[in-house]
Formats: structure tokens, C-alpha cells, sequence
């Protein structure tokens, strides 16, 4: 008996969009046509951008990886709502720091 060794990615709305996009809708089964129908809805970003917010999170600003994903996912738009995002109120950042990060979002935010 063989071992498969699976490691855990975490991804983003549109990295999951991206991949299911790269099968081919036609390829794709029930579950996973639905996932991309709503990833496809509530992406506010694209791949690239997402990929590239994440790294900038995570290395300037100093949040951990599934932090910068969510909030990436989501693309809050005010230091309230961002607060949210960081460890339930338990992780205090600067409002300076948070301020750049909303101005960081608000720069990649895809308008509608």
C-alpha cells in the first residue's frame, strides 16, 4: 500500500474561480458547478490580484496567512469592519496600519 502524501492550501474565492475556470465548465460535476457559481459571484477580485494582496498582507503588514485570506475574500472597506477580521478584537493594530490596509484594498478593489 502507497502513501499519498496531500498537503492543505488555503485558497481564495477567485484562486478556487480561477481553478475550477481552468477544468472546464463542462468537465465540472454538480457541487463543483455550484462552487463556481458562487465564487463567480462574490469574487472581488481577480486571481493575480488576490495572490499579490495576500503576499503584501502577510510580509508588510504582518497578518498570518488565513488572516490575509479572509479578508481578501471579503475586502472590507472600513477599519471596523476589517477589525473583524483579526483575531475577534484580540489582536490590536495600529489605526495607521489598518488605514494603509483599507487604502491597500481600495486600490485593488474591482468597481462595479
Amino acid at each position: 500500500m502507497t502513501e499519498k502524501s496531500e498537503k492543505e492550501k488555503l485558497l481564495t474565492l477567485p484562486q478556487v474561480k480561477k481553478l475550477l475556470e481552468s477544468l472546464g465548465e463542462e468537465n465540472l460535476d454538480q457541487f463543483q458547478r455550484r462552487t463556481l457559481d458562487y465564487v463567480s459571484k462574490f469574487s472581488k477580485v481577480d486571481a493575480e490580484t488576490a495572490e499579490k494582496l495576500i503576499g503584501k498582507l502577510v510580509e508588510e503588514f504582518g497578518l498570518e496567512e488565513e488572516e490575509a485570506i479572509q479578508i481578501v475574500n471579503c475586502m472590507p472597506q472600513s477599519i471596523e469592519e476589517l477589525r473583524v477580521f483579526l483575531a475577534g478584537g484580540r489582536k490590536i493594530i495600529e489605526t495607521s496600519k489598518l488605514e494603509a490596509i483599507v487604502k491597500l484594498l481600495n486600490k485593488h478593489r474591482k468597481l462595479k
